[in-house]
Parts: C-alpha cells; structure tokens; sequence
C-alpha cells in the first residue's frame, strides 16, 4: 500500500453507492487514474466542491497492489473552471475532448505532455471562449500526435518531395498527401496550402497563439477539423461526433 500525491485534472464523476462516488482523472505523474471517493456524496463531505469536472487538484490517494481503483484520501483544489462549464457550447466542447482523453491515454501511464497540453487548452477555452473549435482542432491534433497517430505533411508520401509553400496536395485514404505530379485519382480531396500551413503552424504554436491568430470559421480550420476527426474515427475504430457538424466531403473514404 502506498501514499501517492499529485496533480490533477478532474474529467468526470460517477455514482458508485448512495455516498460514494468514482472519479476519473488525469494526473501530472500517473497518466490516467479512476478511484473512489468515499462519502463523496454527503452533504458535508470532507471533499466538497473539489471533485467537479473541468477542477485542477491536488490529489493524495491510496495505491494497492491489483486494484483498478485508488482509493482518494484527500483533494485539495488549486483551480475551478465550474462557472465556464455551465455554459452549454464550453460544456459540450470539452465534454468531447475529455471523451478523447479517456479513450487515448493508457491507465497508470504517466504522460505529463499530454497533462499540460489538456490544461493549456483547458485555460485557453476559458480565455478565448468564442474560439472553442479552434481550441478543439489544437487538441485533436496534438492528442493524436502524442499519441504517434499523425501523418507527416511535410512532404509527398510518394517521391518524398517536401511541398513548396504555396502548393496544393491531394489527401489519400491513409490521410498521407501526395503532390499534383503523383495523385493520379481526380476525385481525391485537396489539401490547400493554406490548410496544410495551419495544420504545421499547430505544432509551433500554444494553444492561445494558435487561438489568437486562427479564423475560427475558416474553410481551412473547418477542413483540417474534418480530417483529424476522420482520423481519430479511424484509430479508435468507431466515428466520432462532436457538438458541431462541418464541411467536409466525408464520401472519399467510404
């Protein structure tokens, strides 16, 4: 049996019993993590208002050896986004990546990259709420970067060229791009050059660069968004939705 501290970001919450309460979250130092909160329920619970989703914490739980579920002993909250979470798009949005959280990262496997990108698009959604899709795609990519997902854009999967700046490519049903001397397929989906720039510019950029500087309604966001859900539709071998539906010609990969 071991004591074990650390940060936190609370994701959901369920009832276990009429007083105690699972919670999933993902952690600094132990990737994600699920346990049980005991008396969670009751009116003067020990843990109060600390275990609301979107909350940063410091957690202490108890570790045993073959349980799935840690036994939390004491929640400290260190930030609470409760009041940006009762607004219905800022809700839907990061109920949706907190889905992708939970599906990508392996139980009990530390990655702290991936707990700082959460929270810097967490506070950034906060920041720039009018921007939540731009905020959504930057998650997305990064999720499936991390996670060894994401397709090399830099250069024709074919004859390995690297595109010029200002050249089209055509996306192929492996989500690699192939330049306009080796695509051979005529109904194959363009990738502008601008939309291929953005989908680059997001791994130089935080969060709120990317925000600041993004067109939320551009066609290239709105592209790119279509293609990295394809993408993450693909990996975790089921489609995925989201709160809001895009252009996008979905019928070349049928």
């Amino acid at each position: 049996m071991a004591l074990v501290e650390t940060e936190a970001l609370i994701l959901k919450t369920y009832n276990l019993s009429d007083a105690d309460k699972i919670v999933v979250c993902l952690t600094r130092n132990r990737g994600l993590l699920r346990g049980v909160a005991k008396g969670a329920k009751r009116l003067k619970s020990k843990f109060g208002g600390s275990l609301e989703p979107f909350s940063i914490v410091q957690l202490t739980f108890v570790e045993r050896e073959e349980r799935e579920l840690v036994s939390i002993q004491q929640v400290e909250l260190l930030n609470s986004f409760f009041d940006q979470a009762s607004d219905p798009y800022f809700l839907e949005s990061f109920a949706y990546l907190v889905e992708l959280v939970i599906d990508f990262a392996p139980p009990n496997e530390p990655n702290e990259n991936l707990y700082k990108m959460a929270i810097a698009c967490l506070a950034t959604g906060v920041d720039k709420g009018g921007k939540l899709d731009a905020v959504s795609f930057y998650f997305e990519y990064w999720i499936l970067r991390l996670g060894g997902y994401l397709p090399d854009w830099q250069s024709c999967r074919n004859c390995r060229r690297d595109f010029d700046d200002m050249e089209p490519a055509s996306l192929q049903r492996d989500f690699d791009l192939l330049c306009g001397t080796c695509d051979k397929v005529s109904q194959s989906v363009s990738i502008s050059a601008a939309s291929r720039n953005l989908f680059r510019s997001t791994h130089r950029l935080s969060p709120l660069n990317f925000s600041t500087h993004i067109e939320e309604n551009s066609d290239e966001l709105q592209q790119l968004s279509g293609v990295v859900r394809k993408i993450i539709s693909r990996v975790l071998d089921k489609e995925v939705i989201k709160h809001r539906t895009h252009t996008f010609n979905s019928q070349a990969y049928r």
